[in-house]
């Protein structure tokens, strides 16, 4: 690209894949963009940051270019653009049909803000037989003002006709190192802060996000002190903090406040859906409105799950640094904050135990993901973390 096409600002933040940034700037400077693109790589790529920040270059008003920062383009940094929507597997298991349907219907609607909609799918390679082929319809004759951006490990697992419908951009994997200074270089904190929101999150994007959010920084807080807590808690006190958990990430993602009882999830959804269609009532209809409560229902739902995530990747990152300590290795520990408390427990603990306490917190990621109640997972869990470290059940 020349120096007479300088890179769009949002492009600018693909820090860490240059020949991304590149193809992308090229393509959006010149008019040659796809209508449909894949972006394949390992989490922790900057996949989904690259994919809002193209559709920042295609929504943004600004007539001088992209500039990120107005109103369009926020809009799109929040997830709240009518235009740009981004799309989760909803399903245990991947893609539901219906999900893929409701997509087909919304692609010939008019843009509601834009000239043009973007379409981020994430882990499309959870797109599977019927899910798939309705995908591979509304690809095959898109409209001119539609773009797909398709976010996937890799091809392997994908239907050959959605693949060679899309232009695929590959993506590098980024070094540990090198994410961690992406990380501290945009919150502004230290490489230690962002080495463990690095391990708890697993991508560079969401670190950055978890460092920006006290709520989420507690859970993480309240898992590490209910694990160093195990080995003189009681059944009961067990049952209480995995209450105590829940009531913490019911409080990052906004269904709850600090002190008080949890809010009802209905009127969440609610207020949620008038923020989203607010100034474009004439636009919704009721079929409409009930379609996008839906959606947001879906997004809450995936919100608390991932929160859940995390709070278990803290613990297994804890625990890991607790089996670090027990073997004796070089390998300098991520919970740097909490040593003493990993050191304490080493110390009593065996590799054999530590092992076990890791398979129940893996247990447990795999209950959540088969719709095992938050509560009743963490439970499990704590219980099994307690009798693994040999710190055995005690009773009032």
């Amino acid at each position: 690209m020349s120096a007479a096409s300088p890179v769009p600002l949002p492009l600018t933040r693909i820090e860490n894949q240059p020949r991304v940034r590149d193809f992308l700037s090229t393509a959006f400077v010149t008019g040659q963009l796809s209508h449909a693109y894949l972006f394949t790589g390992m989490p922790g790529a900057g996949m989904t940051e690259a994919a809002l920040a193209l559709a920042q270059c295609i929504v943004c008003p600004n007539p001088e270019g992209p500039d990120g920062t107005c109103e369009e383009c926020m809009r799109v940094a929040h997830h709240t653009h009518p235009d740009v929507k981004l799309i989760a597997p909803a399903g245990v298991s991947g893609y539901l049909i219906d999900q893929v349907r409701e997509l087909s219907e919304d692609v010939p609607m008019a843009p509601v803000r834009a000239t043009r909609k973007v379409y981020v799918i994430d882990r499309a390679d959870q797109l599977r037989g019927a899910s798939a082929n309705a995908l591979l319809k509304t690809l095959e004759e898109p409209p001119d003002d539609v773009m797909f951006i398709l976010i996937a490990r890799s091809v392997d697992a994908m239907l050959p006709t959605i693949v060679s419908r899309c232009q695929q951009v590959p993506f590098r994997v980024v070094p540990p190192e090198v994410a961690v200074a992406t990380i501290a270089r945009r919150v502004g904190g230290d490489d230690r802060d962002a080495r463990i929101a690095l391990a708890v999150t697993g991508t560079p994007e969401r670190a950055a996000e978890f460092l920006s959010s006290p709520d989420r920084r507690n859970v993480r807080l309240a898992m590490v002190r209910t694990l160093c807590e195990l080995a003189r808690d009681d059944q009961w006190d067990v049952l209480q903090a995995a209450q105590g958990l829940v009531e913490e990430v019911q409080i990052s993602v906004g269904l709850r406040q600090r002190g008080k009882a949890a809010l009802k999830r209905d009127k969440v959804i609610s207020e949620e859906t008038k923020r989203r269609a607010q100034g474009q009532e004439d636009y919704y209809t009721p079929a409409m409105l009930k379609r996008l409560e839906d959606v947001v229902r879906r997004e809450l739902s995936a919100r608390e799950r991932s929160a859940m995530i995390e709070a278990l990747a803290a613990a297994e990152s804890f625990l890991r640094d607790v089996l670090l300590c027990c073997e004796g290795a070089l390998e300098p520990i991520v919970n740097e904050d909490v040593r003493s408390s990993v050191e304490r427990i080493a110390h009593d603990a065996t590799t054999a135990g530590v092992l076990r306490a890791l398979e129940a917190c893996h247990a447990a990621s795999s209950d959540l993901a088969h719709n095992v109640t938050p509560q009743l997972a963490l439970e499990v869990m704590l219980l099994c973390v307690k009798e693994a470290l040999e710190w055995q059940p005690s009773y009032r």
